[in-house]
């Protein structure tokens, strides 16, 4: 069987890392997957990149321009929100000819318009959709927040300047996914039973299918290994408890790291003894920014796309902690867990899927900064600890490694295909 994945990038954000990983998921259980991309950032082979050329660069900055200017000319959320108004046409390049089933990702940001969706769709090839977050099933959000306006019909959309209006951008975009997906037999995939939830109660999704399925991590590169050589490598130090805070960009608002720091201020208020015991990992863009804001000494690290450097960060480290105020499936969670670190979020998202409370880490009260210091501490100070590490590599093991997930899609692309008829 013949599949190709399609992402807008194949190794930036979270969406290309799980669908990257997927492609040799697939591959490594007999299925030959190939990745088609805008952006590539590796030699591999079986990643393809849409011929370079400056149009590629123009299709993007000109969906920019059309929110920016429906946005009244301002910044706000200019990047919280994607419209699909420009893209390229996939459908007459071999690697789509030759495939089984197409299998969409993220695609936005100019990769592919509604119009080139509908010619996918119009194509008669089976269509599979990773949803890695809740674009697919809104009107141009990538995450709604409070707004529920979705689940009937997108208007006066709250990331457009003013709050939008009756017929922003939002409500015909909306109304422009509703006649692209009518008729039409798409096999939508969440990655957590949160987004599966959500995407149910959407008002362009009636009728569809939607499956809840999470990414796939390595777990013979993602394990356990010795702390002690691994902080050696990471230019850590050896005595002191290490917590590890990390995204592509930790100054996004929605990656929550305004909790983390009052939180790191109540847990020096309520334990000054851990001023000269407790050091905070962050690798992202600005993680350095975090050095005047916490009361604890502070390492920071760009950020990190080299997977064996990442084992050795998250080997590093005592507790991952991710503060998020809204995600699906995040793969730094899942990247701790299988190294054995236990975790620390909000309940929020699917990261109450991932975090079994006290039994591989600590969910903590949404937005209350106050509870996450006391998950903080008590995963750091618990006498079962080396407990909360087995059962955290445990979870990914037996939930999201490359052979169940594989397995798990391998059935799925068997179904829409009729071969297991």
């Amino acid at each position: 069987m013949r599949v190709v994945l399609i992402n807008t990038s194949e190794r930036i954000g979270g969406a290309a890392i799980a669908c990257s990983r997927l492609m040799e998921a697939l591959k490594n259980n007999g299925i030959k997957a190939k990745m088609l991309v805008r952006d590539k950032q590796t030699d591999r082979i079986t990643v393809v990149s849409l011929k370079h050329s400056w149009w590629l660069v123009w299709k993007f900055v000109w969906e920019r321009v059309c929110i920016w200017q429906a946005n009244r000319f301002k910044k706000n959320h200019l990047f919280a929100v994607d419209i699909a108004n420009t893209g390229t046409d996939i459908t007459a390049l071999p690697e789509f000819q030759q495939a089984d089933v197409i299998h969409l990702h993220w695609i936005n940001q100019g990769m592919l318009s509604v119009k080139n969706l509908e010619k996918i769709f119009a194509s008669g090839k089976p269509v599979v959709w990773t949803m890695h977050d809740m674009w697919p099933f809104t009107g141009i959000c990538h995450y709604a927040g409070d707004c529920l306006n979705y689940q009937t019909e997108c208007r006066n959309c709250p990331l457009l300047y003013g709050g939008g209006h009756r017929n922003d951008l939002s409500h015909r975009v909306f109304r422009r996914k509703r006649e692209l997906y009518e008729g039409r037999h798409i096999t939508f995939v969440a990655c957590s039973e949160w987004l599966k939830a959500q995407a149910e109660k959407s008002g362009l999704l009636a009728g569809q299918t939607v499956l809840s399925i999470p990414n796939a991590i390595n777990t013979n590169l993602f394990r356990p290994r010795d702390k002690q050589e691994a902080r050696n490598r990471a230019r850590l130090p050896q005595n002191a408890k290490l917590i590890l805070f990390g995204s592509v960009k930790i100054t996004d608002p929605r990656k929550g790291m305004a909790y983390l720091i009052d939180s790191c201020k109540l847990l020096a208020e309520k334990h000054p003894e851990l001023k000269e015991k407790l050091g905070i990992v962050a690798f992202g863009n600005q993680s350095g920014q975090l050095e005047s804001l916490v009361p604890f000494k502070v390492y920071p690290l760009d950020f990190i796309r080299d997977e064996h450097q990442l084992v050795d960060i998250y080997n590093s480290v005592d507790i991952y902690v991710t503060p998020s105020l809204q995600d699906n499936l995040p793969n730094t969670i899942m990247e701790a867990m299988a190294c054995g670190i236990p975790c620390v979020g909000f309940n929020t998202g699917g990261i109450p899927e991932m975090i079994d409370h006290l039994h591989n880490g600590y969910v903590a009260e949404y937005r209350s900064a106050e509870d996450l210091a006391n998950g903080i501490y008590w995963t750091l100070t618990d006498p079962g600890y080396p407990s909360l590490s087995e059962e955290a590599c445990r979870k990914a093991v037996t939930h999201y490694s490359e052979h169940v997930i594989a397995k798990r899609f391998i059935g799925l692309y068997n179904k829409v295909t009729g071969r297991n008829a």
